[in-house]
């Protein structure tokens, strides 16, 4: 059964990385039909669609998701530094390495500075690391992200552009805390119908990203002609270090293995849907919102690939366990 559910996972996750690719394909060569439909432009979908995206979250999150900061405080604590330090400061390494125009280096440090990526915890039970660490990270990093966004931000983007501290932690509390608090409470008081909700919200959360990568793409087409390819790799660099060091970070407080993956995964998967988010509200999504919408295919395949590889290497306290609870034949 565990084997079935974990292929199944494994494919759900190529499918939705595939559609996101194909979204940028399409985008790029066709951006008309995802930049307006009449005079009513696409670009404005974007924060409704990640508020919808953020309440499906909600549904599927209760008190439980808040057990592991009780149970295993330390590794939150460290899952939850190493990718608020470790991601901020790559991005902005990378864009000064890179020297590109200041907007598009703001919103390499934007994806940088975003809370742990929806995708984590699928990727996580994927490649058999601790899935309870995973979403507790995921939790508290994304609660967190309305005041750590902005602080980093400010100290870090606001080297290439003017960043506004408060209008950024409001516009981050109406993209998540609010959407995420409904979600709870609807996920409390109906709990049968949430349930209902769990199967369906992962469906539209998908879609919701599809048409967002495919929104912006269009929307920033002209400066993706200019710094595409040269971006992607910056993008890819910034995916893959993440990983390396999250990994290795964990190691060096003497993790076991299983919780190393987890906060590679954690550190390296970027929530890029709430960056795109936060440059539409900007107003500047076609420049600053370009490292966001070319970080979620990639971190989907680097991840899916890092995912799917570990699944075939479980760690030995994994394999231990399977073998103990495997029936013995008579």
């Amino acid at each position: 059964m565990k084997a079935e559910t974990n292929t199944r996972s494994s494919y759900s996750n190529l499918v939705y990385t595939a559609l996101i690719i194909a979204a940028v394909a399409v985008a790029m060569t066709f951006p008309g039909p995802f930049t307006k439909i009449g005079d009513f432009p696409l670009k404005k979908l974007i924060v409704p669609l990640l508020q919808i995206i953020m309440l499906g979250m909600g549904t599927t999150m209760s008190i439980k998701d808040f057990e592991g900061v009780i149970k295993q405080p330390k590794a939150v604590f460290i899952g939850v530094s190493c990718h608020f330090l470790i991601m901020p400061l790559l991005g902005f390494t990378l864009a000064n390495v890179f020297k590109f125009p200041p907007e598009i280096s703001a919103g390499v440090v934007l994806i940088g500075c975003s809370p742990s990526g929806l995708a984590s915890n699928v990727m996580c039970f994927i490649a058999k690391a601790n899935v309870p660490l995973s979403i507790t990270i995921t939790t508290l990093a994304t609660l967190l992200a309305p005041f750590l966004m902005p602080a980093l931000m400010t100290l870090l983007a606001g080297q290439f552009i003017q960043i506004s501290f408060l209008k950024m932690m409001v516009e981050i509390m109406e993209i998540v805390i609010l959407p995420v608090i409904v979600g709870l409470a609807l996920n409390r008081i109906f709990h049968k119908s949430a349930l209902i909700l769990n199967r369906i919200m992962p469906l539209i959360s998908m879609a919701g990203i599809v048409l967002i990568v495919a929104i912006i793409t269009a929307t920033g087409r002209d400066s993706l002609l200019t710094v595409g390819w040269t971006l992607a790799l910056c993008v890819l660099i910034h995916n893959l270090t993440g990983f390396t060091l999250g990994y290795w970070g964990a190691r060096l407080f003497g993790m076991d293995e299983q919780s190393c993956r987890t906060v590679a995964i954690e550190v390296g998967l970027q929530n890029g849907g709430l960056a795109s988010g936060i440059a539409v509200q900007m107003g500047k999504v076609a420049t600053v919102g370009l490292a966001p919408a070319l970080f979620g295919p990639i971190m989907n395949t680097t991840g899916s690939l890092l995912a799917t590889y570990w699944s075939q290497h479980p760690p030995k306290e994994v394999m231990q366990i399977d073998t103990l609870s495997r029936p013995v034949d008579a």
